[in-house]
Formats: structure tokens, C-alpha cells, sequence
């Protein structure tokens, strides 16, 4: 996918994510913008490194690791934000599922 993609993916991610989960608050409303610009460039810069050096995990788990991956990127996003709060662990699951989601759709487009 290209950059411009993944911030969209990352964008209406975080924003079906503010408005349908419960324990996802992103005040003021323009963080999502901000948040999704740096979820769409980490996902294209960084994932791929962390994708690669974590293959041998990946192919003794089935590549179920990784989904732990995307879950440890859109943590590290809502850590840099202040603004961003996602209570416990399965909001952030759902909000990681949401972004998964359209990625694997937007990838599907093509």
C-alpha cells in the first residue's frame, strides 16, 4: 500500500474508533488527523522492519505475531498523544481490529 493509503486507513481508523468504541476518547476531535498521519507512516516506514525482524516469531506463530505488531503500533500512537485515551486492553484490540480491517479491504481494492 502506499503512504497516502495508510494514513487514510489510519485516519478513518481512528475516527470509526472514536465515535464506536466504548473507552476510546480522542479530545479535541482534530487528533485524529494528527493520530492517523503517524499511524499511516509508521505502518508504511517502520512496520516493515519490525515485520522482518520478527519473522521467525512470526512463522512459529503462525504469523498471529503478527497482529501483536499492530497492536504494539497503534499502543506507541495513542502513548505519543496525550490527547488519545484507550482504557485497557480490549479497546485497544477492537481499535487495532478496525484499522486491520481497512487495510485488508483498501489491499483488496486493488
Amino acid at each position: 500500500m502506499s503512504l497516502f493509503s495508510q494514513i487514510v486507513v489510519g485516519i478513518i481508523g481512528f475516527f470509526l474508533a472514536d465515535r464506536f468504541i466504548e473507552g476510546v476518547v480522542i479530545d479535541p476531535p482534530m487528533m485524529i488527523i494528527s493520530a492517523g498521519i503517524i499511524l499511516g507512516i509508521i505502518n508504511f516506514f517502520v512496520k516493515p522492519i519490525l515485520n522482518l525482524i520478527t519473522f521467525p516469531l512470526r512463522v512459529i506463530t503462525l504469523g498471529l505475531f503478527t497482529f501483536v505488531i499492530n497492536i504494539a503500533i497503534v499502543w506507541f500512537v495513542q502513548a505519543i498523544f496525550l490527547e488519545i485515551s484507550i482504557d485497557l486492553f480490549l479497546p485497544l484490540l477492537y481499535t487495532t481490529i478496525i484499522v486491520w480491517v481497512l487495510g485488508l479491504i483498501l489491499q483488496l481494492q486493488k
